[in-house]
């Protein structure tokens, strides 16, 4: 089972490689990986909302959900898979941007934008929160064209970061709850 799990993810980055790269496409896709480097756009993000006092709810559990959903994803689950990058392995694999120093899953990159959108999503009640989620999975996608995630590693990061947030969206509304019953 496990070899046909990894002989998929290899003969889906090829195929990509192959059959969806193009160079005017290139440069567009370098962008949108780039913009989940070190999940800086939505740690900018919820600075912003931070900001102004109509959204300063949502921030105050984007922020620590963002940081857990990387500690979990980044600081544990990569540790302990250690899985090698699919361009170290997989023969023909060209990688598109420099190569990456930490392990290859599940997908930082992918986890941390999935945890954001689910956290606006839920913060917002489903009003607008739906954009984060087409730019989480461009930022997802992007990282299996440029060839330094397998897909098994963004579908569990995508996973990772949704379980996360939901986990600490229950928390956070226990929380308030118990805040808004001391507070009357």
């Amino acid at each position: 089972m496990m070899e046909a799990i990894m002989n998929w993810d290899a003969q889906t980055l090829l195929f990509i490689q192959e059959h969806l790269r193009f160079e005017p496409l290139n440069t567009i896709v370098r962008f949108v990986t780039m913009l989940g480097n070190g999940g800086l756009i939505w740690i900018a993000l919820g600075i912003a909302l931070l900001i102004y006092k109509k959204t300063r709810v949502q921030s105050i559990y984007l922020l620590p959900t963002l940081g857990l959903a990387t500690l979990v994803n980044n600081g544990v689950i990569k540790n302990l898979v250690m899985r090698v990058r699919p361009y170290e392995v997989i023969e023909g694999l060209t990688v598109l941007i420099a190569a990456e120093s930490t392990w290859s899953f599940p997908s930082g990159h992918t986890c941390s934008s999935f945890a954001t959108a689910t956290a606006l999503f839920l913060t917002f009640r489903g009003k607008g929160g739906g954009w984060a989620y087409v730019l989480a999975a461009l930022i997802s996608l992007s990282r299996l064209y440029v060839g330094v995630h397998y897909p098994t590693d963004v579908i569990v990061g995508a996973t990772v970061g949704t379980v996360v947030a939901a986990i600490c969206y229950k928390l956070y509304e226990r929380i308030l709850s118990r805040i808004s019953r001391r507070v009357e």
